[in-house]
């Protein structure tokens, strides 16, 4: 079995990247006035991106409850 990279930096740097190759071509192709929705759009997701980010760190996932039995 090979190593897993599945963790949550590794997800965040391939979206890095992934949003840095859409701006590119938006800015190139389509220009500023389509670029500009493309931004906004990013910049929405940069908001959800960065309060889901804070809630793992203060409200990390309950433990498992071993042992029991619902």
């Amino acid at each position: 079995m090979g190593r897993r990279y599945g963790n949550y930096w590794t997800y965040s740097a391939g979206l890095a990247i992934a949003w840095a190759v859409v701006l590119i071509l938006m800015l190139t192709i389509g220009g500023s006035t389509r670029a500009q929705s493309v931004l906004l759009t990013f910049s929405g997701f940069c908001i959800g991106w960065v309060s889901t980010t804070i809630a793992r760190y203060i409200y990390p996932p309950p433990k498992r409850w071993e042992g029991r039995t619902w």
